[in-house]
């Protein structure tokens, strides 16, 4: 059997040999522990300043233990930890050079295969990347959502809720003291968003592309089976290393067309378009935002939680989980897809994948909604696209042509909002400016901007937004998002002015600024690009390299990858 990856460290019978045997050995490692098993590193993305993946040291420990049981050498190492919830000015800055650890510290260190440890919504992605660009056999284990969360005999779902109490907040519905008792009650254990926001859309995602074991996706994270699926993955990489399945063989066009399909049956986030774009990126697997559209806007929405229904996660792994909905999706899907359990998605669910609960998993003849994927919309405002979650949306406003109401940044929205003179009304269409990859930087979570007090005052609950960031996964909204080219670059975003009139047109996929070419060209000449708001350190980096939103967000010199090779000892 040829010698794994990890002889040409402790293999060696010279001085360098001697050297990364010794120091190892200060840990108390013994020396059989050396002779040449395949060695799995622990990729864990574990922080007390990422709260949704605070408990992954437990979960690290179980996977150990599946590596031992299995002969395998197994060694925790940590990368940069990305929470959604402190991090500023935001996490998605950060996916890039998380991916970039992940990559370097695989890459650079005698590791034959590698576990993820995932949770918040960037850490999947960004693990993913990194371990994309080294290809080697990988398995991951999402943290699990938090128990569903209980306020005054209620469910209550992390971010959909929090968007929701906020306006009743504003409207004076609820008092700040019954604001503030959410905080305990919709957050009351371990892991992430319990809603199908961007953190389970990642978790489906990695399910439905075949790189978790069967039914991972959805297990409470405080759910002992969770612990019970982080020791089998622990045990299965290291079959995965001495069957040389790597995460190339897994990660294959048509298994980015099955998440693609799934991601529309789950309603699932927005977010995922960017992230999946950026994995094939670094898998070289042609994928593009037209894709989306093509495979996913007509597939049925299957799965009946918040934002776009009513339950939870936790319901939903009951309901069957993500095998439940592959059965239902059969018919549409590349059942025969390679997993990393060395089996089909066929073969994984077998005779299982059975449907305990159809008011949270509908069956695929009878829909919630017969076309619910994430929708692509094209025009002079988003000539490289832009995209809207119908499931979502406001039936109502999916057809609708309004007044712009101009914010050119996030300060500028902050200041005016509330102000009783803002010259707004419901018909209008609110445009946010300088949110994106280059302007923010880092293209926040702000598109499901919060409307103005006086129209919620009135019991307006939706209108059309437009802007070149992103959503949180868990909001909801007719809200049009990741327009590209983006307004600091110079797309037509930055040239909408007040009083313009945007028609919206879902139906027929298009986002139109009824301004004329010659007007366009004139405002054009007129605009100064405002300048970057980084000059230093990896914000300018990745300022001058971050490609635009439909091409994924990554940093051009990241897409592809260099292999797991490394020629050269460090003494």
């Amino acid at each position: 059997m040829k010698p794994y990856r990890s002889s040409t460290w402790f293999g060696k019978k010279d001085k360098m040999g001697l050297i990364y045997r010794s120091w190892m050995k200060n840990q108390g490692m013994p020396e059989d522990m050396f002779d040449g098993r395949p060695v799995i590193g622990i990729c864990n993305t574990w922080s007390e300043l990422t709260p949704c993946n605070a408990h992954l040291r437990d979960i690290a420990d179980s996977v150990r233990r599946g590596v031992l049981e299995a002969g395998g050498f197994p060694l925790e190492f940590p990368i940069m930890s990305l929470g959604e919830t402190l991090l500023k000015p935001t996490a998605m800055l950060f996916r890039n050079l998380a991916s970039m650890d992940a990559e370097e510290s695989i890459r650079g260190n005698p590791i034959d295969g590698v576990v993820l440890l995932t949770g918040c919504d960037k850490t999947t992605p960004s693990t993913l990347m990194g371990a994309a660009s080294v290809d080697l056999p990988t398995i991951v284990v999402p943290g699990g959502p938090m128990l569903n969360g209980k306020y005054h005999g209620q469910d209550i779902g992390s971010g959909t809720s929090v968007w929701k109490l906020t306006e009743d907040l504003k409207r004076g519905e609820i008092t700040y003291d019954e604001y503030a008792e959410v905080e305990s009650c919709m957050s009351r254990s371990p892991g992430h968003c319990m809603t199908m926001g961007t953190a389970s859309t990642m978790a489906c995602m990695v399910e439905a592309l075949g790189m978790s074991l069967t039914g991972g996706a959805s297990i409470p994270a405080v759910d002992s089976r969770r612990k019970r699926l982080a020791q089998l993955s622990g045990r299965r990489i290291v079959e995965m290393v001495k069957e040389d399945l790597k995460i190339s063989k897994i990660l294959t066009r048509d298994a980015f067309e099955n998440a693609i399909k799934v991601n529309a049956a789950v309603g699932g986030s927005s977010n995922f378009i960017i992230h999946l774009t950026a994995i094939a990126g670094r898998m070289g697997v042609a994928l593009n935002l037209d894709d989306f559209d093509d495979i996913g806007s007509k597939m049925p929405l299957l799965v009946n939680l918040m934002p776009s229904g009513k339950f939870l996660m936790e319901d939903f792994y009951y309901a069957g989980g993500i095998p439940a909905v592959l059965k239902q999706m059969q018919s549409v899907l590349k059942m025969d897809t390679l997993t990393v359990s060395g089996k089909t998605h066929a073969e994984n669910i077998g005779n299982g994948g059975i449907n305990y609960n159809k008011e949270v998993i509908y069956e695929f003849e009878q829909p919630i909604i017969p076309e619910a994927g994430i929708t692509v919309l094209k025009g002079n405002l988003a000539i490289n696209g832009a995209v809207i979650k119908p499931s979502a949306a406001t039936p109502a406003l999916m057809q609708h042509r309004g007044r712009a109401v101009v914010f050119k940044d996030i300060e500028d929205y902050h200041a005016r909002i509330d102000d009783p003179d803002l010259d707004i009304d419901e018909n209008c269409v609110m445009v946010l400016q300088t949110v994106g990859p280059v302007g923010y930087p880092g293209m926040p979570e702000v598109g499901n901007m919060t409307l103005p007090k006086k129209l919620l005052d009135r019991g307006i609950t939706d209108m059309v937004r437009i802007s070149d960031g992103r959503m949180s996964g868990t909001a909801y909204g007719t809200v049009v998002l990741h327009v590209s080219p983006e307004s600091a670059i110079g797309g037509n975003l930055a040239l909408v002015e007040n009083g313009d009139m945007i028609e919206l047109d879902v139906a027929n996929k298009r986002i139109h600024l009824e301004v004329s070419d010659e007007e366009l060209a004139i405002r054009r000449s007129n605009w100064v690009q405002p300048p970057p708001l980084a000059t230093r350190g990896y914000a300018n980096l990745y300022i001058k390299h971050v490609q635009q939103a439909d091409k994924g967000a990554d940093l051009d010199f990241l897409v592809g990858g260099s292999g797991s090779t490394v020629t050269r000892d460090s003494h």
